[in-house]
C-alpha cells in the first residue's frame, strides 16, 4: 500500500536543519506580496553581492548544483533511495548564435554524463535554449520567412537533431520540453520529425504534452495514431502545464480564445484520461507522468495494476520537481515504482528566472504550499515526538 501521507518516507533525505529551512522557505514563498517583491529584487541582489544568501536558500531548494560536477551531490543522495535525476540545464532568454550553440554544448554534455549512468534515466532540453523566441513564433505561425530566417531555422534544426542523435548514439531517452502555445507547433515539429527519425527500435526521443491545454489529449491520439501508422514509438511526458497566467493574458491582449482548460477539473480529467490513453498503447511507448498530483499518480498506480503492467517497468516513470512532491517520489520509490526528479542546474545569476517562476507557481498553484508547509510540520512534530 501506498501513502502519500507517510512523510518519514517522504523526508528520508532530510536533516532537522534541512527540513527547518525548508518550512521557512515555504513560509516566505507562500506570501504573494514577499515574492513579487522578491522577483523584483532578486537580480538587484545579485549585483549587490547576495548570491551566496540566493545559493543557500531558494537556490538550494530547487537547483541541483551551478554545474553538471556540483549536481554530483544530489544525484547521489537521490540514487540512495532509487530516485533518478533528470540533469535540466536552466539557463534560458539567450538571443545569439554563440548562446545557442553553447546550450547545445551542454545539453550533449548531459547526455555523456547521463551514458550507462542508472541514476540518469533521461536528459533533457528546451528548444528556446537553441533558438529565437521570435523566430519560433514566425515558424509555429506559418509566416512566411526571409531568406536569411530559413537559413537559421535550418541551424535550429541542425542543433535539434545533433543532440537527438547523440541520445540515440548514448541509448540515452532525451526530453523535448514544452513551452508557450505559440510556439508550441515549431517545437512539436522538431519532436515529431525527431521521433520518427530516432525511435525506429525504441524510445529515445520524448515530446511534451501539456493537458492544461484544451487540445493536448487530441494532439496525443493523433501522435499515437501518426507513429502507429509510420512505424515507430512515441516517448511521452506527460505534465498539466506552467505557462497559465501567460497564456491567458496574451489571449485576452491579442483577444483570441485562451488555449487553457476553463477548469483545474477539466485539466484533471484530460491527464488522467492521457494517462490512460498511454496505458492503452503502452507496447509502442514510453509514458513519464510529470505531476505533483496525488490523485493523477495514485490513478496510475492503479492503471498498471489493473493492466498487469510490472511497477519497476522502464516504460513508466514517475516524476515531480526538485524540491517539490517528495511525499509523492519518495513514497513511490520506496514501494519500487520507478521515479525521477527534475534536476536544474546552471549559474545562480542565469538560472534565476527559474527560480522566480517556481516561486510564483508555489504561491499560485492553489493549495501547492499549504501542501508542503502541512507535509513538512508533520514531519517535524513526528520526529520531536521521537525524542
Amino acid at each position: 500500500m501506498i501513502s502519500f501521507d507517510n512523510t518519514e518516507n517522504a523526508f528520508k533525505a532530510k536533516s532537522n536543519s534541512d527540513l527547518k529551512q525548508s518550512y521557512w522557505l515555504f513560509k516566505l514563498v507562500g506570501n504573494p506580496s514577499l515574492v513579487k517583491m522578491g522577483a523584483k529584487l532578486a537580480p538587484l541582489g545579485l549585483n549587490l553581492g547576495f548570491k551566496g544568501l540566493i545559493k543557500n536558500t531558494i537556490f538550494k531548494q530547487f537547483v541541483g548544483g551551478e554545474t553538471i560536477r556540483e549536481c554530483d551531490t544530489t544525484i547521489a543522495e537521490l540514487g540512495k533511495f532509487n530516485i533518478g535525476t533528470i540533469l535540466d540545464y536552466s539557463v534560458e532568454g539567450k538571443e545569439t548564435e554563440s548562446d545557442f550553440e553553447a546550450c547545445k554544448k551542454e545539453t550533449i554534455e548531459t547526455i555523456h554524463k547521463a551514458k550507462g549512468n542508472s541514476f540518469i534515466p533521461f536528459c533533457v532540453f528546451k528548444v528556446t535554449g537553441l533558438a529565437r523566441f521570435d523566430l519560433l513564433v514566425k515558424v509555429s505561425a506559418n509566416e512566411t520567412l526571409t531568406t536569411a530566417e530559413q537559413e537559421e531555422y535550418s541551424r535550429v534544426k541542425q542543433r535539434v537533431t545533433a543532440i537527438c542523435q547523440e541520445a540515440s548514439r548514448a541509448n540515452q531517452p532525451l526530453f523535448i520540453d514544452a513551452e508557450e502555445s505559440w510556439i508550441q507547433p515549431a517545437i512539436d515539429a522538431l519532436a515529431d520529425e525527431n521521433m520518427a527519425l530516432f525511435n525506429q527500435q525504441s524510445v529515445i526521443i520524448y515530446n511534451t504534452f501539456q493537458l492544461y491545454r484544451k487540445d493536448r489529449l487530441t494532439f496525443l491520439k493523433e501522435t499515437i495514431t501518426n507513429a502507429k501508422s509510420k512505424g515507430y514509438f512515441v516517448g511521452a511526458k506527460l505534465v498539466r502545464g506552467a505557462y497559465m497566467e501567460k497564456e491567458r493574458e496574451r489571449a485576452t491582449a491579442k483577444n483570441y480564445p485562451s488555449p487553457i482548460q476553463e477548469t483545474k477539473s477539466d485539466s484533471d480529467k484530460d491527464y488522467n484520461l492521457a494517462l490512460e490513453e498511454c496505458v492503452k498503447h503502452i507496447s509502442m511507448m514510453g509514458l513519464c507522468a510529470g505531476t505533483h498530483n496525488e490523485e493523477s499518480s495514485m490513478y496510475l498506480v492503479k492503471l498498471m495494476q489493473e493492466n498487469q503492467i510490472a511497477i519497476n517497468d522502464k516504460r513508466i516513470y514517475f516524476s515531480q520537481l526538485f524540491g517539490m512532491s517528495d511525499h509523492i517520489s519518495y513514497n513511490l520509490s520506496i514501494a519500487g515504482y520507478n521515479v525521477c526528479k527534475y534536476v536544474p542546474y546552471g549559474p545562480v545569476k542565469e538560472v534565476l528566472p527559474y527560480l522566480i517562476r517556481r516561486a510564483q507557481e508555489n504561491t499560485s498553484v492553489k493549495g501547492q504550499t499549504g501542501r508542503e508547509l502541512n507535509l513538512i510540520i508533520k514531519e517535524k512534530n513526528r520526529r520531536s515526538h521521537l525524542k
